[in-house]
């Protein structure tokens, strides 16, 4: 059964003087507070951060052709020259990590207003992908359906609107899909409109602001040919681009009869570098969060086993007395390490609810104010970071009652009773 009359004691004792014990769990608590302010800010930012980059796969690598700098084979230095759709099956087949692959052409027209719908007209970038771009660079589809397949074997003649694009070229509402528009001098039918995730990625020009075709369809009505100078591809988790990147540029050269050696004739960029920077960015500011929360929480800890020791050295006749009766050093030990316990859990509660109830309302006026270029978003603790915590908390009031129950059982009865 509970001991209320024990718990009834321990509070008489910390109240006897309630100046002295506010002040000693003031230390506790602030510690405590400070940590779930720094430690939920700090996971507003990061989340503020990675929104800015959401809807890019993490594991995903960017690969462009450029001129050759060592000659080969009887080509000279200096060759321009492309890939094909036949390398992109190629490297399917040798890596099957690759889950997915995409080419990217674009036209920035040299006219002005090369995008046309009834009486208006405005100036886009055109791009042609493949259907898996969208598992690469994924887009929001806000209207029909993204390129499939069947756009692709047929050749079809259709078209998705970006978001800026379609609330340019038709009115507020009005349904796009089915409608016929101009696209550098040739019309598609519009089968969608898609929005990118956020403004802030922008690769090869950004999808708010692009008409996209079916890469085939784009090939064939702009004579282009079967040319890639830039494709994408995304890999699975436990494959990083950068195991493979290697190997996949050796493979494209010898395809091509470009020197193994000559560094400059492919190039590449892996994203995964730039989301583990971040990743590792973040560690750092959790670490030093918690280094700096767990300092001040030691300050605190240390402040209350100072205020038990001096309890105990008040206390000494009594326990002497406690001694002399019978209780066992266990006893003496237990109401000691309840007392501090009882302290220090209190103030660590008190802090860690004010802190997380003040990042709620924090969170709340974030959400009301939605903006996907906020770099402060969703800011809160984490149920994981508040159960260590708590976990903390019940440790140090543990520990801040070691030494002064260790000193507590070392005085004996005749010592307390001469002493007095």
């Amino acid at each position: 059964m509970f001991d209320f009359d024990g718990l009834n004691e321990i509070w008489q004792t910390i109240t006897r003087n309630k100046t002295r014990s506010l002040l000693t769990a003031f230390g506790v608590f602030w510690g405590i507070f400070l940590l779930v302010i720094l430690s939920s800010t700090g996971n507003g930012f990061e989340n503020g951060l990675m929104k800015q980059v959401e809807g890019v796969t993490p594991n995903t690598g960017f690969f462009f052709t450029s001129s050759t700098s060592e000659p080969y084979k009887g080509y000279q230095k200096g060759r321009q020259w492309s890939l094909q759709l036949s390398d992109l099956e190629a490297i399917r087949e040798t890596f099957p990590c690759v889950l997915a692959i995409s080419p990217e052409a674009s036209l920035w027209s040299n006219e002005d207003k090369n995008v046309v719908y009834s009486s208006r007209s405005a100036s886009f970038t055109v791009k042609g992908v493949m259907p898996e771009y969208n598992d690469i660079q994924r887009s929001k589809i806000l209207r029909g359906r993204f390129i499939n397949d069947t756009d692709i074997a047929a050749r079809r003649k259709v078209c998705l609107l970006g978001k800026k694009v379609y609330e340019t070229m038709f009115e507020k509402g009005e349904d796009p899909l089915g409608k016929m528009v101009k696209v550098n001098g040739i019309y598609f039918q519009v089968v969608g409109v898609v929005r990118s995730y956020t403004e802030n990625v922008n690769i090869n020009g950004t999808i708010d602001e692009s008409v996209i075709l079916p890469f085939t369809t784009m090939q064939q009505v702009y004579a282009i040919g079967d040319k890639i100078y830039f494709f994408s591809l995304v890999a699975d988790d436990n494959t990083p681009i950068s195991s493979f990147e290697k190997d996949l540029k050796l493979l494209l050269k010898e395809r091509h009869d470009i020197a193994p050696t000559d560094e400059n004739a492919i190039n590449s960029f892996d994203l995964s570098e730039v989301f583990n920077a971040f990743k590792g960015l973040f560690l750092g500011i959790h670490i030093l969060i918690w280094i700096v929360g767990l300092g001040t929480l030691l300050s605190g800890i240390i402040g209350v086993s100072n205020i038990m020791l001096v309890t105990v050295k008040e206390r000494t006749r009594e326990i002497g007395v406690r001694r002399a009766i019978g209780a066992k050093p266990k006893n003496i030990i237990g109401q000691v390490l309840s007392e501090s316990l009882l302290l220090t859990v209190l103030a660590g509660m008190v802090g860690l609810c004010l802190g997380v109830a003040i990042m709620a309302v924090v969170a709340m006026i974030t959400s009301s104010m939605p903006s996907d270029n906020m770099m402060f978003q969703d800011p809160n603790m984490g149920f994981k970071a508040a159960v260590t915590a708590t976990v903390i908390i019940i440790v140090s009031g543990l520990l801040a009652g070691v030494l002064p129950a260790w000193r507590a059982i070392q005085i004996k009865a005749i010592d307390a009773i001469r002493e007095e």
